[in-house]
């Protein structure tokens, strides 16, 4: 072979790589993604808290210190940047730069340290970007609302798919909300209400335009809502966040008089001094709006700049992506994955008219859990339940709400073997019994494709009475199939344990 030929891969094809850059009010941002066979990953991300509203005076003038530390940010930006080509890179400013009569004087010298041209875009367009950063990462339930709470601005938009329908951004942020209301770094009742009022009264011309969207999810694109739900899974709680849990942590901010003694369990330094501002900002949000929970997007700004130059990604279904590469990545045998699956959905298709299960998205968890309930045979398996609940704890799911994520990963742990109730004390009470029902469907669908064959997955009909679920096969079934008859007879066991009763005739 000749030494100077070079064997190209994916992994060393710089056409591949992608990066976009954030230069948010409140932190810059840089990520950088990988394309291969048509399925982005990301293989960096950097974040530098650089404060550059708070360097805004009465003038609007940015001050030497915020520029330094903008341009410092950028210099360790620049170096990761040499790496990609030039037309696979997108650097935007936001608010702040919006605002800043002195902008030209940060962005001449940013584009000298960066060797790229720095887009400011508007306050429309921040809110259009963002809206297709959470399109592309989250699962399309019908119109959605979708919420980002920056530095300096709030970008609200009402959207279908990856379709924005009504946008605005506000010029309110969590870094200037900090500079006017708790500007001595004092925390009382007093100041909270003035953040939340006034958030309300830019509120109040515009909320009608979005309160009158029928909408099915509200989504929050990072930054406060990614604080909250931190501290409240770190606190035991595995929900969405709603409104009083949001005024349960205004009073812990209030109890700790000031942001330098601002702890609350699950709060990272970080966010320490900006919080209270934020939270104040999502109060008035959720009762303006009418919200009544709010979930976790998968993306935002960075990622709907990442997607926008890569006009082939537009991939309808992206559970659906989630799903197959998942199969692939950990050999995930497809045939069974679908066995087992079908067998689930036709089994909750029998039950859902005859159980009460809310508003809890069921079929996208269901499906999920029953397509990567082998996960752990990557490991091994004895206890392959528990290693998949580990390896989905981890594994970004493009496509599903963080709580979407922790069911999957909790059915998963329990489809087979003991039933431990308690994993699920931490969810919602609507969505624990669900996920009880779920957990239920999916170890019977796992029990009776336990040969691995379509031909000898047995037609049976269930009724569903409280705690009590009747399956009937039909006659002589059972006895011809003493494996499965045998599995059963431990199923009813294991679910009387929890005080379930399961009848097979």
């Amino acid at each position: 072979m000749n030494n100077n030929t070079e064997i190209l891969t994916p992994f060393s094809q710089p056409e591949q790589l992608y990066a976009a850059v954030d230069l948010g009010s409140n932190s810059f941002h840089m990520v950088i993604v990988r394309v291969v066979a048509g399925s982005v990953h990301i293989i960096g991300k950097v974040k530098q808290k650089v404060r550059l509203a708070a360097g805004l005076d009465e003038n609007m003038m940015l001050d030497q210190q915020s520029l330094d530390r903008g341009w410092s940010c950028l210099e360790t930006f620049a170096e990761r940047l040499q790496d990609i080509p030039l037309s696979n890179i997108k650097i935007v400013g936001t608010a702040t730069l919006r605002l800043a009569a002195n902008a030209d004087v940060f962005i001449k010298k940013a584009e000298k340290i960066l060797k790229h041209k720095l887009d400011v875009i508007d306050g429309e367009e921040e809110a259009r970007q963002i809206y297709l950063g959470v399109a592309y990462t989250s699962a399309n339930q019908g119109n959605s609302l979708v919420i980002d709470i920056g530095g300096a601005s709030t970008e609200v938009i009402v959207g279908n798919d990856m379709n924005p329908i009504h946008l605005i951004s506000l010029n309110m942020g969590c870094v200037t909300f900090k500079e006017h209301f708790f500007t001595d770094g004092k925390i009382s009742k007093q100041n909270f209400e003035q953040a939340i009022q006034r958030a309300k009264s830019l509120l109040e011309p515009v909320k009608n335009d979005f309160i009158s969207f029928d909408w099915q999810q509200c989504l929050g694109a990072s930054g406060t809502p990614q604080a909250i739900t931190e501290i409240l899974v770190t606190q035991g709680i595995s929900d969405s966040i709603r409104l009083d849990y949001l005024h349960n942590l205004k009073q812990q901010c209030i109890d700790c008089e000031s942001i330098d003694l601002l702890q609350i369990e699950g709060l990272i330094e970080s966010r320490r001094a900006i919080f209270p501002s934020g939270l104040a900002i999502l109060i008035a949000l959720f009762e303006q709006l009418n919200i009544q929970e709010m979930q976790i997007s998968g993306g935002a700004l960075r990622e709907g700049l990442i997607y926008g130059m890569l006009d082939n990604m537009q991939q309808n279904d992206r559970r659906l992506q989630t799903l197959e590469q998942s199969i692939e990545r950990f050999h995930i045998d497809p045939e069974h994955a679908n066995r087992v699956k079908n067998i689930a959905l036709g089994l909750f298709k029998q039950i859902q008219n005859q159980i009460v299960l809310g508003k809890v998205d069921c079929e996208a968890m269901l499906m999920a859990a029953a397509m990567l309930h082998e996960i752990g045979l990557h490991i091994e398996y004895k206890l392959h339940h528990q290693h998949g609940a580990y390896i989905l704890q981890h594994l970004p799911m493009v496509g599903y709400t963080q709580q979407q994520r922790a069911g999957i990963k909790m059915l998963v742990q329990s489809h087979r073997q003991e039933i431990k109730l308690g994993l699920f004390d931490s969810f919602h009470p609507e969505v624990r019994q669900a996920l009880l029902v779920l957990v239920r469907i999916l170890r019977l669908s796992c029990l009776l494709s336990i040969r691995r064959k379509d031909n000898l997955v047995a037609d049976f009909t269930i009724k569903v009475s409280d705690k009590k679920w009747v399956l009937t096969f039909p006659e002589g079934w059972l006895k011809s199939h003493p494996l499965i008859d045998a599995e059963l007879a431990n199923e009813k066991w294991q679910q009387h344990k929890v005080g379930w009763v399961l009848e097979c005739f």
